[in-house]
């Protein structure tokens, strides 16, 4: 598995991110939330993420960014916990909760355990379904 994550594995469709946004399927651990739906979308890879801090809580965009970036960097590295473990294709936001920012060892625990949520989650609701 390549340690990439290019442009067809982020979500950029806005019509995608406001049918995200309408489901509220959701996982969190502090200080992520994750917000996914299953759905089709164009890419060939089994998941498209996005990432989100919001300005309330940090009001400097070169904050935003860097905890983007962190969160970013974290995902990238950790996806293939979500990769070996989808049959159908998602797509999901993680948005980062905290008022204040995390040092990269932290964020790389939490995004772990979260991603761990993320696939029981979606196992948990297909036991339901069958």
């Amino acid at each position: 598995m390549k340690y990439t994550l290019g442009k067809e594995e982020r979500l950029k469709s806005k019509k995608l991110i406001e049918k995200l946004y309408k489901g509220r399927n959701s996982v969190k651990t502090f200080p992520l939330r994750m917000i996914f739906l299953q759905t089709e979308h164009t890419s060939e890879f089994p998941a498209q993420v996005g990432f989100s801090v919001p300005k309330r809580n940090f009001k400097l965009a070169v904050d935003r960014n860097r905890i983007k970036r962190l969160m970013r960097e974290t995902y990238r590295i950790q996806k293939e916990i979500v990769y070996e473990n989808l049959d159908k294709s998602y797509i999901f936001m993680i948005s980062y909760i905290g008022k204040e920012e995390w040092t990269y060892e932290e964020l790389y625990s939490k995004m772990e355990k979260l991603l761990t949520l993320f696939i029981n989650e979606t196992k948990k609701n297909k036991n339901d379904k069958a």
